[in-house]
């Protein structure tokens, strides 16, 4: 580690280049290429998937994307089919059917021909509905007759869609309500959606980071050194975002990937150069050059930056061993982006301490060096009298703190998962509008219909498929069904089912598995004939079931992972086993959080964040192992210093006491800017990183304020020297690793500096001018004179 940082100090220029030509050829190449980012959460092997695959392959006329045109008229306005109205909408209507990128338009009132060159023709054979209302509006007229829609299907899929070309269709059909009073109309749909993209590009990014400048200014007093851990960050998560658009294009990637990315990215990226670079301040200040006080940092804290981004990528990476492309991609994203924070904290950030020198410092901190020389080390401040509070009062404190865990996790119990749909977003959105309108004007089901595709051979099959949908009608839960459409081409027939319940209702769900395990068996007995359900909630449910049958297996993997590195890292059975449970304890409590917030909906409206809903199928799995790496980062970070001062006086109250005085104030601070950085990803406008961003940000607080520096400490005085037990037979076997640096070498002039009293205190190894020390030194004296250099 001295040698790279040596490196990179005495050839500056040449690295700070090379990252920036990185970024820049990286970029450009993303935009050349494009984004190739996927929304598909098909399995393969499940019903849904099979569905999709049959109407793609038999069906394709009904597989495309299409949207939603919806309009209302208010009490005392006339219904649809006032003369008035329906003159307004079918010439709106027509004038979308003339939009370019438009392929045709299906309403209530009949056919709508095009009359320019973009036009399709005959529209009338696309029902959204398949037919289940009145002859003569398609079923497109509610029942009050105070609602209709019309269905717009575009040439391109709605990922292909550019915003532009569906605003202009919003607008168009926007313009038959103005001046129309009592007329209402909004339009859903993917392509919809992509109207609603709210505020700037990256607000909540630079939201975060200039929190996160105000944080570390306050704790620097510089701002030269303020600047650097966010150059760092900022040029090696811009590097691996581009690098995500181009990886897109060779697997499956999310579209939510690149920013949860740039989300853990920017969070971890902050911190590891934080801790580099208070490291760095602190062999300044003890009077070693800018040379050797870089060599020191990142020979010491470096080397624990290296092992708590390795820890993070390989739980990230342990998503692969659920082998579902979808989150595999998400995996290697996110991987991807921290191991390259990791390589600009240890490479650009030395260049860049190089280049600004003693203004690492702030001028007062400069003034002080030059007048009275190299400080002294100490361990005072506020996280030292807490150190001491916890040390006096362990079980009173780990009690209060296992109840606030506990309280929080309760939530977790009632988690529903499933997909949020635009029925979750803001009530300022037209798609979230158009949904409620459909709702009450069609039934909660109507929003969510599923599709059922069967497969036959024969007139016998064909006689069963067209008997199953009279059955269908007699189903509780089932509000219409569409008589069956058997001319689809190889054999193939489809019945559409609207169900009384919401999409995201638990009864739906229910009415999902009570058709595929005892209605569609019943109807295919005797016969070849094979039915499966799809639709939004089906498809859902198979995600959601294939996530959870994995998800022992998968935190399983994790936990062991992380409690394998622990027990090399510090030697001792308990260390491991109480990280494994804190760890538990922050998901568990985090994703309680979450589910009042977002499931019951707590304050939900309030944030902006929409209506409550289902919790995502695939959150459970990336928070794991997110929240798992980083909370070995503060693990790592805290009982690496315990530990340290264990190996030195055999005294457990001394070595907890010590460890958490000389880690409290970094901790806290790098949480701090954690919990910034992800808040502020509610305001990207989208319900899934709003969820990890307030998962993560209730996660890191609860680890780092309740867990890392209440719980942990606690119980490790309670425990005693039972914390550092490790058989004979076990110690011989384990190879040995260090987190902290063995010796920094002469070549970084023995710059072995401590995370010292509060965050920035202590030194714990000897400076660049030997200070005797006594031959029986006080605990005091020991702890700033002959410790073994901590981690941060």
């Amino acid at each position: 580690m001295a040698a790279l940082a040596r490196w990179c100090l005495r050839r500056r220029a040449i690295v700070i280049v090379l990252w920036l030509a990185a970024f820049a050829g990286v970029a450009a190449a993303a935009a050349v290429t494009g984004s190739a980012y996927s929304n598909d959460y098909d399995i393969p092997g499940t019903d849904s998937s099979k569905v999709s695959a049959l109407m793609e392959r038999r069906l394709p006329d009904r597989a495309g994307d299409s949207d939603t045109v919806v309009w209302h008229t208010a009490d005392g306005a006339g219904t649809v089919r006032a003369p008035g109205v329906e003159r307004r909408m079918t010439a709106a209507l027509r004038q979308v059917a003339d939009l370019p990128g438009v392929a045709s338009v299906t309403g209530p009132y009949g056919a709508v021909p095009a009359t320019g060159p973009y036009g399709a023709g005959d529209t009338g054979r696309l029902g959204g509905s398949g037919g289940l209302g009145e002859a003569g509006d398609n079923g497109r007229i509610s029942a009050d007759g105070h609602t209709a829609y019309a269905t717009v299907v575009f040439r391109k899929p709605a990922a292909d869609l550019g915003e532009a070309e569906v605003r202009r269709v919003l607008d168009t059909v926007r313009t038959a309500a103005s001046g129309a009073k009592g007329l209402q109309v909004e339009m859903g749909g993917a392509g919809a959606g992509l109207t609603e993209r709210t505020g700037p590009a990256h607000l909540s990014e630079a939201i975060g980071v200039a929190v996160a400048a105000v944080v570390l200014f306050l704790a620097f007093g510089s701002l030269a050194a303020t600047l650097l851990p966010i150059a760092t960050a900022l040029i090696g998560v811009g590097t691996a975002y581009a690098a995500i658009g181009l990886l897109g294009h060779a697997m499956t990637i999310a579209d939510f990937a690149p920013m949860l990315g740039m989300l853990i990215g920017l969070g971890v990226g902050i911190d590891y150069a934080l801790f580099i670079v208070t490291r760095h301040r602190k062999g300044l200040r003890r009077g070693l050059s800018v040379e050797q006080a870089a060599q020191g940092a990142v020979a010491t804290s470096g080397r624990a930056v290296v092992f708590a981004g390795a820890t993070v990528c390989l739980a990230l990476l342990g998503m692969l061993v659920l082998r579902l492309s979808f989150l595999n991609g998400v995996a290697v994203a996110a991987a991807l982006t921290v191991a390259l924070t990791v390589a600009a904290s240890l490479t650009l950030l030395p260049a860049l301490l190089g280049l600004i020198g003693m203004r690492a410092l702030s001028r007062r901190e400069r003034v002080r060096l030059a007048e009275r020389g190299p400080e002294a080390a100490a361990s005072q401040g506020l996280c030292a009298r807490w150190a001491l509070y916890v040390e006096r009062r362990p079980k009173l404190l780990g009690a209060v703190a296992a109840a606030l865990i506990a309280v929080l996790a309760l939530p977790t119990f009632s988690l529903h998962l499933g997909t949020s749909d635009q029925g979750n977003g803001s009530s300022a959105s037209t798609t979230r509008r158009a949904y409620d309108l459909l709702a009450e004007g069609f039934g909660p089901g109507f929003n969510g219909p599923l599709t059922l595709i069967g497969s036959m051979d024969g007139a016998d099959d064909r006689m069963a498929f067209t008997q199953l949908s009279e059955t269908l009608r007699t189903i509780h839960g089932v509000a219409s069904v569409s008589a069956a459409d058997l001319g689809g081409g190889g054999g193939t027939g489809v019945i559409t089912v609207v169900p009384t319940t919401a999409p995201q209702s638990r009864d739906t769900s229910d009415l999902v598995e009570r058709l595929r395990s005892e209605v569609l068996p019943r109807a295919e007995e005797g016969s070849s004939l094979r039915v499966y359900v799809g639709g939004l909630t089906a498809g859902y449910d198979d995600f959601a079931a294939v996530i959870v049958s994995k998800l022992p297996l998968f935190v399983g993997v994790v936990v062991a992972l992380g409690c394998v590195l622990l027990l090399l890292a510090f030697r001792s059975i308990g260390i491991p086993i109480k990280a494994a449970v804190m760890n538990v304890a922050a998901v568990a409590s985090s994703f309680g959080v979450v589910v009042a917030i977002f499931q019951w909906g707590w304050g939900s409206e309030l944030l902006g964040l929409g209506r409550a809903g289902p919790i995502e199928p695939f959150l459970p799995v990336i928070m794991v192992s997110v929240l798992f790496g980083l909370s070995m980062d503060y693990q790592v970070f805290l009982v690496s210093r315990m530990y340290e001062e264990w190996r030195r006086t055999r005294d457990n109250r001394t070595a907890v006491r010590v460890g958490l005085a000389e880690t409290g104030r970094v901790i806290n601070s790098a949480a701090v800017i954690m919990i910034a950085v992800f808040s502020a990803f509610v305001l990207s406008g989208d319900r899934i990183i709003a969820m990890f961003g307030i998962g993560l940000a209730a996660a890191v607080a609860l680890d780092a304020f309740v867990l890392r520096t209440l719980l942990v400490p606690a119980l490790m005085h309670l425990l005693g020297g039972a914390n550092w037990w490790l058989p004979g037979w076990l110690e011989r076997l384990l190879p040995r690793i260090s987190i902290e640096s063995e010796g920094v070498g002469e070549g970084a002039g023995d710059a072995e500096v401590g995370a010292g009293g509060d965050g920035e205190g202590a030194a714990s190894g000897p400076v660049a001018v030997p200070v005797p020390l006594p031959e029986q030194p006080s605990e005091d004296a020991a702890r700033a004179g002959t410790a073994r250099s901590p981690v941060l």
